[in-house]
């Protein structure tokens, strides 16, 4: 069963950094898009930030300049730099990837909390 395994959220200062890693635990050569979402408390679900295989990214418009997303297509990784963080950055952060046939992979879920 392919997962999607995540790590490096945490408490950090506004203005600080933080970097999301996803490593895909089982088969990821399915994996057609890779990205990031978050959501906070009272919100829905949105997106971050994604990219396909082929290296095509694109972003959330309150995180263009700030924010990097990477891929590693032969260790099926994504990773998620994050820079000049802000209190409204605050949420649980989700690696998602897409399949080639459609399908939803999902994280578990990593807290990045921003203080002011």
């Amino acid at each position: 069963q392919v997962q999607l395994v995540e790590s490096g959220g945490g408490l950090v200062q506004a203005g600080g950094s933080l970097r999301l890693s996803c490593v895909t635990s089982g088969n990821g050569d399915n994996n057609s898009i890779m990205g990031w979402y978050r959501q906070a408390p009272g919100k829905q679900r949105e997106l971050v930030a994604r990219v396909t295989r082929g290296g095509n990214s694109e972003y959330e418009d309150s995180v263009k300049g700030r924010f990097t997303i990477s891929r590693d297509n032969a260790r099926n990784t994504v990773a998620l730099q994050m820079n000049n963080l802000q209190p409204a950055d605050t949420a649980v952060y989700y690696c998602n990837a897409v399949t080639f046939g459609g399908s939803h992979l999902w994280g578990q879920g990593t807290q990045v909390t921003v203080s002011s």
